[in-house]
């Protein structure tokens, strides 16, 4: 393991209460960001102008953020259980779900061009289309907590279940897997299709990065520190993989080989979340201090 300081631009967001919590690369060429506290979804362009949509609610909790097939931006609202629709302009919806308090996070764009999305509370996966149509489909398990979610590279969707210590894979007409971790209170919360053909995920639980095949093979790298806390994790243009480490204040990365470096962030109690790499080619990581961190790997 490799300890090293990067350098790191710092972009505060106008209210430092907001609680950056997720970004994503729009079709614009922006950056685009969830604001958990405060209800609002920022961009920032390449030019260094961040702007902020403000929702229909403060407290809807919008979360995870990914792009959508139809140019737009989509996102879960994690507090009032709705998924939401952003267009590069700002203009905003939001499309009920047919299960009450459901607790949507996870959202992610696959092959058939829907966007596919976890339900926190209800053990269950949704689907969603561009026009609003939603379908559910219930996990074979309870209490699960389905967390992040991603698209694989088999055609099927990919996604962590943080209280039943497995790995779960949905095909695109329903049919659920389940894969259960080695390592016990894995906690999995992030996951990214790598340039290898496999998942990877973190375990906030255990402090450790796993992988796994398409068939279901489970290899985990355990962190230099396993109090870190990983929490999201991106698979970067040279096929390294990136993850933030939320209780240490750091962004990790690790090789196909599985050597992890660590980078300090500016600030120690930053407490990072999401992370993704603009067009610019720079990491961004969302800082729930109240800013954005841009990264030169």
């Amino acid at each position: 393991m490799t300890r090293r300081t990067v350098s790191v631009e710092r972009i505060p967001v106008p209210d430092p209460a907001s609680g950056p919590y997720a970004v994503a690369a729009g079709p614009d060429g922006a950056l685009w960001c969830t604001l958990v506290h405060t209800g609002g979804i920022a961009r920032l362009t390449p030019d260094g102008r961040l702007d902020v949509h403000r929702l229909d609610s403060a407290t809807c909790g919008p979360s995870v953020i990914t792009p959508g097939p139809d140019g737009a931006l989509w996102f879960t609202r994690y507090q009032d259980h709705r998924i939401g629709r952003v267009t590069p302009d700002g203009r905003t919806t939001a499309f009920s779900l047919p299960t009450p308090e459901s607790g949507p996070f996870g959202i992610t764009c696959a092959s058939d061009g829907a966007l596919w999305f976890t339900q926190t509370r209800t053990d269950r996966i949704g689907r969603v289309t561009v026009d609003g149509r939603v379908t559910e489909f219930p996990l074979p398990v309870t209490g699960s907590f389905p967390s992040a979610i991603t698209a694989g590279p088999d055609g099927a969707l990919w996604f962590t279940l943080n209280q039943a210590n497995a790995i779960g894979r949905i095909s695109l007409d329903g049919d659920i897997a389940l894969h259960p971790l080695p390592t016990e209170g894995t906690a999995p919360v992030g996951i990214t299709c790598g340039a290898d053909g496999a998942l990877w995920f973190v375990g906030i639980g255990a402090g450790l990065v796993g992988r796994v095949t398409v068939d279901g093979r489970v290899t985990e790298f355990a962190l230099p520190d396993r109090a870190c806390r990983p929490h999201a994790i991106t698979t970067g243009p040279d096929g390294t993989l990136w993850f933030t480490e939320w209780g240490a204040g750091r962004v990790g990365s690790i090789g196909p080989d599985g050597r992890v470096e660590e980078h300090d962030l500016p600030v120690p109690s930053s407490e990072p979340h999401g992370l993704a790499f603009g067009p610019d080619g720079a990491l961004y990581v969302a800082l729930e201090i109240g800013e954005l961190a841009r990264l030169e790997p």
